[in-house]
């Protein structure tokens, strides 16, 4: 079950990493234009920078408590952060129509509830 959890957790830590960095080094105007940033323009652009703030360290508080040992309590805590960010994912995309997008989000929320479940239970 270990080996599961990490790999998830590093396949949702380059998501989070990749995703959040987008949102921190694009301009609001550049990330809109991305196919998954659409709904970028329903938001002021300090908010979209605080999402990628938030999405960069959810990435990394993924991987590096857990594999240090320093404060391993943060892994799951990461991942209930991120799980969190998930279901404000899946509000959007319903509201904004793009119900195509949802299915997606859900996996991400439910490997991010996984993790929490496994290194937090298990």
């Amino acid at each position: 079950m270990n080996i599961v959890l990490w790999i998830v957790q590093v396949l949702l830590a380059l998501l989070f990493l990749y995703a959040g960095s987008q949102k921190l080094m694009m301009s609001q105007e550049a990330f809109t234009q991305t196919p998954m940033g659409g709904y970028g323009s329903d938001y002021s652009a300090n908010f979209i920078k605080m999402l990628g703030v938030f999405e960069v360290l959810g990435g990394i508080g993924l991987i590096l408590p857990w594999l240090t040992g320093i404060l391993p309590w943060l892994t799951p805590l990461a991942a209930a952060g991120l799980a969190i960010i998930m279901l404000g994912a899946v509000n959007t995309r319903y509201k904004r129509g793009e119900k195509q997008m949802i299915g997606g989000v859900v996996v991400f929320f439910l490997l991010c509830v996984f993790v929490v479940y496994g290194r937090y239970f298990l």
